[in-house]
């Protein structure tokens, strides 16, 4: 057993129709002056702002609003949320959308409560003291930030992307209604999948002491997102499924998958962090692109663990196999072939993507540089395992 804290404050409202406790749930967060922030036109067509907005209006809160979060949120638009909050006074941040606009408000709710530039915090120049209250109206069942306390943003000027972890930033409140996410296209909630899938195996992954109860969770969440991702493929509209994996989002990303295991691993998503850096692609094809090369780079380091998530997640069928290195390799191969299922990536070529070496040599050290020189806990990667795994990605 290894001694854990589980920290998950954020309230949930989960239903058809919950937009609109927005006002209420901010008011009873102490809001007064709130700041709307959300990505493209999409949110103003469908009428979801005006819902939100009049959620607000009837909660007698005074807000703004604050579009244009892009896919990998950019430094550029936190700074200009930070500035219209400061003059308008405002004392809240609503991000009504998924991962990217979470996180932009995240980091613009840590402009607000600290002095200097947030892009600070990411980088590690500082620790945040403290963060303006923020609400969520998730729209994208992915990223999970609408419980996390993790803040990833990217500086466009120098392409980095890194993230804030601190319980400063959790969301006050979630607001998770799943036919918020019918008019997604197919790509964006496949991917979305993936990137739920990847929190979970981020943490399960590990030579470390577990607890079962833990494991039976987190294989659990997997085989659901397994089922309900395939569901979604076939029938888009299916209303049950889109529940299930946006719940699966949110507790992917809480903690609750990594309570008594002694550690995450999250080198996968360091690894893809600077490709969408770099190349702007989307983070959980970017994910899909790169695990298959990581497991079969690391899979010595925890056999136990990739047999068991083989057996347990996958449904490898251990009698058609003599060794463990067999059963592993099989569950490997059956992720492959999900990943494909879902039209996803198994390889960089594949994510749309043809590197020089040297391209992947500078991606390398850039993670390396930005993970303090070193990632992982399945194994302990550093700047000449992960241009490997770069390579075995891009063969």
């Amino acid at each position: 057993m290894n001694s854990f804290t589980y920290y998950a404050p954020t309230r949930v409202e989960f239903g058809l129709g919950a937009e609109s406790k927005a006002g209420q749930l901010a008011k009873e967060y102490g809001a007064t002056k709130v700041l709307v922030h959300f990505g493209g036109e999409s949110a103003v067509r469908s009428g979801l702002i005006d819902r939100v907005c009049a959620s607000l209006d009837e909660a007698g809160l005074f807000h703004v609003e604050l579009g244009g979060v892009v896919p990998n949120p950019r430094l550029s638009l936190v700074h200009k949320g930070v500035e219209l909050a400061r003059a308008e006074g405002v004392d809240f941040v609503l991000a009504v959308g998924g991962g990217s606009v979470i996180d932009s408000s995240k980091s613009i709710a840590y402009g607000i409560a600290n002095e200097g530039d947030p892009w600070d915090f990411n980088i590690g120049l500082r620790k945040p003291t403290g963060c303006a209250p923020v609400g969520v109206v998730l729209t994208i069942a992915a990223a999970g930030s609408e419980m996390s306390s993790s803040c990833v943003i990217t500086n466009e000027e120098t392409n980095v992307k890194k993230g804030c972890n601190s319980d400063f930033c959790r969301p006050k409140f979630a607001i998770m209604n799943p036919e918020l996410t019918l008019s997604l296209p197919w790509y964006q909630t496949a991917c979305g999948c993936v990137d739920i899938m990847m929190h979970t195996m981020e943490r399960y992954f590990t030579p470390n002491a577990t607890m079962q109860i833990t494991d039976e969770i987190a294989e659990g969440l997997l085989r659901t997102v397994f089922e309900n991702a395939l569901i979604l493929r076939d029938n888009p509209d299916d209303i049950d499924a889109r529940a299930e994996v946006m719940w699966a989002g949110s507790l992917a990303h809480n903690g609750l998958t990594d309570c008594g295991n002694g550690g995450s691993d999250f080198a996968s998503h360091a690894l893809e962090h600077e490709l969408s850096a770099a190349y702007d692609v989307t983070h959980g094809a970017g994910l899909a692109a790169i695990w298959p090369s990581w497991a079969r780079y690391v899979m010595d380091g925890c056999l136990d663990r990739f047999v068991q998530f083989a057996l347990n997640v996958v449904g490898v069928d251990p009698e058609e196999y003599e060794t463990a290195e067999e059963i592993a390799h099989a569950g490997i191969e059956g992720m492959e072939e999900f990943y494909h299922a879902l039209e996803m990536p198994t390889n960089l070529h594949e994510l749309g993507l043809d590197l020089s070496d040297d391209d992947l040599a500078e991606r390398a050290r850039r993670c390396a540089a930005n993970c303090g020189g070193s990632r992982g806990i399945a194994k302990v990667l550093y700047e000449e395992d992960m241009l490997e795994i770069y390579r075995m990605a891009n063969a």
